[in-house]
């Protein structure tokens, strides 16, 4: 039994602004607010005609816990629309809409804005647990005697700060942090230094053209408080080159490693939102869709691999759709790692993993990277973790569309060992 299409009627995001060690211009919500109201201001229907909002979310504050729910007020949904927070690690925005389309697809729902956010130069500064232990006494004590003997107890280390963004980017189940599991994928294809920098310059180079070419008209600008104007993504090196990048140490094997903040992605402030409608809210309202979403997958592997998640969760979906790599018209796949992207590649064009991993009788084949982030990628653009699976997909849909149409894949590596792919169509 076909389901009921799911159409991607628009899409709108913000200026992706890096982290610069301090806390961003933007709470989340102000970010997700901000590229919400810009997309709706343009929709022939009022906010309050959405069925719910739905968004992914992988570090939101203390007083943004529902973030989804925040948004949607203060976007002028009011009060009888839902909005509910999805959280998948780096594929929160994709689970979002993955949500929104089975929503429709059951009836349930035929208007939803779905899409990610967070504002990781704000992620949390924790108290160790010795200062927690240490504090719960203090206002625990009755008495001055009490509080003297805690004061000869205190110590000036147990007031350094637990940084809550590298713990959120570390497995705690296996123990390493993202950039460790993108070395593991180094070794495993001996992806070498040079490749990973020549990838990283290349997504510089890629996106500048495409800023120069107008070709992210998703992005709606922002406004600080003081006045400032964002409108653009604020990460990228048009001085990019593979010297430049080769003076850079390695980050996380600071002795033998590869991996450096130059062929990484950034650590990013940003939101990303798509309208998704039913048939019938389309032709309701009148509307001209982008393209539809055609199909999804999730998978999971060896937490120590992650990057290879894309490899796992696209190739299920090319075989529902009888589809080879270079069948499709253009592919994002999230740069979480210039090697991570690199590794989905080789796996792909390896017989013995495609065999003894996938479970498939030869390799799936070499996929064309002129057809691969063609304007670039999160190494120039950036990654806000809760935003990132959002944000491919609408921009392989703007890709589609510039064209003259076709068939994508957008997939993403998610830490803890999962990957989430969409298979989107413009029509």
């Amino acid at each position: 039994m076909s389901l009921p299409e799911v159409f991607v009627v628009d899409g709108a995001r913000t200026p992706f602004l890096k982290s610069r060690n301090t806390p961003g211009p933007f709470a989340a919500a102000d970010l997700a607010v901000a590229a919400g109201n810009a997309l709706l201001a343009r929709q022939p229907f009022a906010p309050d005609r959405l069925d719910e909002v739905i968004l992914g979310c992988a570090a939101p504050s203390a007083d943004e816990a529902n973030i989804g729910r925040i948004a949607a007020l203060r976007m002028g949904c009011g009060d009888r629309v839902p909005g509910w927070t999805v959280m998948r690690n780096c594929a929160s925005g994709m689970q979002a809409l993955d949500s929104a389309m089975a929503n429709i697809q059951r009836g349930r729902a035929d208007l939803v804005l779905a899409g990610g956010v967070d504002a990781l130069s704000r992620a949390h500064l924790l108290f160790s647990d010795a200062m927690v232990r240490w504090l719960s006494q203090w206002y625990a004590a009755k008495s001055l005697g009490q509080r003297a003997a805690l004061l000869t107890r205190f110590r000036p280390a147990m007031l350094a700060p637990v940084i809550g963004l590298i713990r959120g980017l570390t497995d705690p189940v296996i123990g390493l942090n993202m950039g460790q599991t993108a070395e593991n994928l180094a070794t495993r294809f001996g992806i070498t230094r040079t490749q990973m920098d020549f990838y990283a310059m290349r997504s510089h180079q890629r996106t500048t053209r495409a800023v120069d070419e107008g070709a992210f008209g998703e992005i709606a600008a922002l406004t600080g408080s003081d006045g400032t104007l964002y409108a653009e993504d604020d990460g990228l090196r048009r001085d990019s080159s593979v010297e430049r990048l080769a003076k850079l140490r390695p980050v996380f094997d600071r002795r033998q490693g590869r991996v450096t903040a130059g062929n990484s992605s950034q650590v990013t402030d940003g939101a990303s939102w798509l309208l998704l409608a039913s048939r019938r809210a389309v032709d309701q309202y009148g509307l001209k869709p982008l393209g539809c979403i055609v199909d999804s997958q999730w998978a999971a592997l060896d937490p120590a691999q992650m990057g290879l998640g894309p490899v796992h969760a696209a190739t299920p979906i090319l075989q529902r759709h009888g589809l080879g790599l270079n069948d499709l018209d253009a592919w994002e796949i999230n740069e979480a790692f210039a090697t991570q992207v690199i590794a989905c590649i080789e796996a792909w064009a390896s017989g013995d993993y495609c065999r003894e991993q996938l479970g498939l009788s030869q390799a799936l084949g070499t996929l064309d990277e002129r057809k691969l982030n063609v304007d670039g990628g999160a190494i120039a653009i950036g990654h806000p973790v809760g935003a990132s699976g959002a944000r491919i997909v609408l921009h392989l849909l703007h890709v589609l569309r510039r064209q003259g149409g076709g068939r994508g894949m957008a997939a993403i590596c998610i830490g803890g060992g999962q990957g989430g792919a969409m298979l989107v169509e413009t029509v």
